[in-house]
């Protein structure tokens, strides 16, 4: 039997339809008292699972690999934990015209977290740029953002962070890089289970990040935060990350150029060093706001859709480029790859992790 498949013209990501659903679910059945307290224990075990099993998909011989092209991971690491945070606290100065504080606290920490991988990879297999270098730079990025993200958000978001302290930090160390390491430790044993049932351990992913964003907006509800956001600050919301968006793509693009990267590499950079990851930053936020993440993970949930909506026309125009043909024919500029079939991405959902080797 045919397995259904998200039609290739609806522009709205499915998985992103899923996590509205369950944003309306907790306002509609919010958890609470001790329904409240399991769910919050469970969204920690949840979390904590997550990253288990990010660690016990990254491939160590895969991530070395990836040194060699050491001027483009760095390049997307600069783009990913330098730009986008200046460019969030650029942003600031729009308060309180634009952005309440604590819609611009989520922006803020939206420039914190990592990039990408699934979708970079997809993307950047479409335009014909550098696949290899996009799954390097999406794992390293990820990798980087479990130290990094916590202390960005310990420097530049303070006491704004929902009472972000020392405290924090230690329920990174435990809840996200413990067993991140875990999965790496094991992943001698496990990664062969893991590699073959990867659509099995994606649902799991994927449930797993669906329940948090259930507990952090239920939270939300209960402390009745929703009644600080209007239409029309969400409309100021939008506006900014559109324009972030736009500098991001921009800036990747010829910057890339005016470092000397060939179009191959310059496509990688573009798609792996303008986005963020969903999955990486909503169990992040759950750790550091508590009761705020709902408001926090917000404008990280709205970027995500537009990344993916925008990269996805961006993608299509490059595969068109006569100099895609030119470059995959001649082999000039990096590795030559072979793009995904029109409409793969459609089925681009939420980042659920490092890719296995």
């Amino acid at each position: 039997m045919k397995r259904l498949q998200w039609p290739s013209w609806m522009p709205i990501d499915p998985y992103v339809l899923l996590l509205l659903g369950t944003v309306g679910l907790a306002a509609l059945l919010p958890a609470r008292g001790t329904g409240a307290e399991i769910a919050s224990g469970a969204s920690t075990a949840a979390i904590a699972f997550l990253f288990f099993l990010y660690g016990a998909r990254l491939s160590t011989r895969e991530a070395m690999e990836g040194f060699k092209h050491w001027r483009l991971h760095a390049t997307v690491l600069a783009c990913t934990f330098v730009v986008f945070p200046l460019l969030g606290l650029a942003a600031r100065g729009l308060v309180p015209v634009f952005l309440t504080h604590d819609l611009y606290t989520g922006l803020l920490f939206l420039t914190l977290v990592p990039s990408t991988v699934q979708s970079s990879i997809a993307f950047t297999s479409i335009a014909r740029g550098n696949v290899p270098a996009a799954i390097c730079a999406g794992s390293f990025s990820s990798l980087a953002g479990i130290v990094i993200t916590p202390l960005l958000a310990a420097a530049l978001l303070g006491g704004s962070g929902g009472g972000f302290s020392a405290d924090s930090l230690v329920k990174i160390v435990l809840q996200l890089l413990v067993p991140f390491l875990a999965g790496q430790l094991l992943r001698r044993w496990i990664g062969g289970f893991i590699a073959r049932h990867k659509r099995i351990i994606g649902y799991v992913d994927r449930g797993s990040i669906l329940f948090v964003v259930y507990t952090a907006f239920s939270e939300g509800m209960v402390h009745g935060i929703w009644h600080q956001v209007s239409p029309v600050r969400l409309g100021g919301l939008l506006v900014v990350e559109a324009a972030i968006l736009a500098v991001m793509l921009t800036l990747t693009w010829f910057g890339a150029k005016a470092l000397g990267f060939g179009r191959e590499d310059r496509i990688a950079i573009q798609f792996a060093g303008s986005k963020k990851s969903l999955a990486s930053g909503l169990p992040m936020a759950g750790v550091l706001f508590g009761a705020h993440a709902s408001l926090a993970v917000l404008p990280l949930m709205l970027f995500h859709q537009m990344q993916l909506m925008v990269c996805a026309v961006i993608a299509k125009r490059r595969a068109r480029d006569p100099e895609a043909a030119e470059t995959t024919a001649t082999g000039d500029g990096g590795t030559a790859t072979r793009p995904v079939r029109p409409g793969a991405q459609s089925r681009i959902a939420v980042d659920t992790g490092t890719r296995s080797g």
